[in-house]
């Protein structure tokens, strides 16, 4: 007596539905999958192939062939990796399974990360790159030189420091003169120190001013010479050919921020204000009286006291200049588009972004089909095995039986000949006839 058949419930009968729809789709979608597979992998290996031929110096025919190597094993490598998760993940029923495969995915990614994307990206943004690794250069040339300029006009802003000793020792000579210093009109012992003192402030001064048109011309040489930089920055043509003459202009822009910064007067008025006092040469007291060459002596030691505030005064005005933090030591580097890519890849988010998707986008195409290989199972699980049945499967089977009963129909055939052969064993063959006696 045959068991009744189990009726399907409404949840199950909807299962059973949705998991043979879902298998309708990607039974289509198997028939496209594979084609647009191979179009990604082929993509990435021509940009591939552009990033590596920016990196290799040599135009020659190895670097070609070279290039194109790499570029075939990446295109290869990429087809056969993702197809064998797009058939894998999505089949593992274990958790165990589907972990290790979903790390296996993580793993190869990364790889595939290291061994194209970024030269995807540099095939991508590499001249843009470039072009802003020159910008940043000129820029940090430009703060160098307005630095420098900087702190060489500060060091001739000491000029006015200078020229207000050289004023005050100036009117004391002349007070000394009138002879409301020492008590003694003329140009005794007293006047000719204050006027040593104050021809060497003057020839300070003069110096100091003779510097300023020097300063002037550097630091518009310094500016045009930034305007060609950033003139080849947006230049067209080749970058590589625009980074040679940025390197020219670059080195000279560097000797005249080194010109600048030797052009400061800081050092000089540094050794000044400490020879200031030091280097007096008193002359001898010519007083007719000994009064008077006590008066002489008593006012030429206020004048050394006066020198040496003033040489403290400024020589701290000096050594202020002199603290000020120098210009940063700028230094253009070339280099090539991939390392510019991955210097500046905060700038370049879409270009990154474009260069690992087109590697990494059949990994959406994996987990799209692990999910939709779940929902299918979870249809057709706990269905008895000729509910889950479709017209293909019957037809499968139906074949199948039609071969085994031709197959077991022919066995027979034989297994009977050879009975009947053993049962009734065929008449031996009449001997050949004898030759006749002559």
């Amino acid at each position: 007596m045959t068991e009744p058949t189990k009726r399907l419930s409404a949840a199950e009968t909807k299962g059973l539905r949705t998991a043979k729809e879902l298998e309708g789709h990607l039974a289509w979608l198997d028939t496209i999958t594979p084609a647009a597979l191979g179009v990604l992998a082929i993509a990435s290996g021509i940009y591939t192939y552009l990033g590596v031929s920016s990196i290799l110096e040599d135009n020659g025919a190895m670097s070609f062939f070279a290039a194109l190597a790499y570029s075939i094993a990446v295109s290869v490598g990429i087809f056969v990796f993702w197809s064998y998760m797009l058939r894998l993940l999505p089949a593992m029923r274990t958790a165990s399974g589907f972990l290790g495969l979903t790390v296996s995915t993580i793993v190869g990614s990364l790889a595939i990360v290291a061994m194209s994307s970024w030269l995807n990206a540099a095939a991508l943004a590499g001249s843009a790159a470039v072009e802003q690794h020159l910008d940043t250069t000129v820029r940090d040339y430009q703060s160098a030189l307005e630095q420098a300029h900087d702190i060489a006009l500060s060091a001739q802003a000491l000029g006015r420091e200078v020229e207000r000793a050289r004023a005050a020792f100036e009117a004391l000579a002349d007070q000394e003169q009138s002879g409301q210093l020492s008590g003694t009109a003329g140009r005794g012992a007293v006047f000719r120190v204050l006027t040593q003192k104050t021809e060497e402030l003057a020839n300070l001064e003069e110096q100091i001013r003779a510097q300023q048109p020097l300063i002037d011309d550097s630091f518009e040489t310094g500016n045009q010479i930034l305007g060609r930089m950033r003139a080849l920055i947006v230049a067209p043509g080749p970058v590589e050919k625009r980074s040679v003459e940025f390197a020219e202009q670059s080195v000279r822009l560097a000797g005249v921020i080194a010109r600048l910064d030797q052009l400061s007067v800081a050092p000089l008025v540094a050794r000044a204000a400490q020879d200031l006092p030091a280097s007096v040469v008193l002359p001898e007291l010519d007083g007719r009286t000994t009064n008077v060459r006590d008066a002489q002596s008593s006012t030429i030691d206020s004048v050394l006291e006066a020198l040496d505030q003033r040489g403290r005064t400024l020589e701290r005005a000096a050594d202020e200049v002199l603290a000020r933090e120098p210009p940063i030591q700028t230094a253009y580097n070339p280099i090539t588009s991939a390392e510019a890519v991955i210097r500046y890849a905060g700038s370049f988010v879409p270009s990154w972004a474009g260069a690992i998707a087109i590697d990494l986008l059949p990994a959406v195409l994996v987990f799209v089909l692990a999910v939709t290989q779940a929902a299918i199972r979870s249809g057709r699980d706990g269905l008895p095995i000729e509910e889950t049945l479709t017209l293909a499967d019957l037809k499968a089977a139906l074949n199948a039986m039609r071969d085994v009963e031709q197959t077991m129909s022919g066995a027979d055939a034989e297994m009977l000949k050879r009975v009947s052969e053993k049962v009734d064993p065929p008449a031996p063959a009449d001997p050949p006839p004898r030759p006749a006696e002559s």
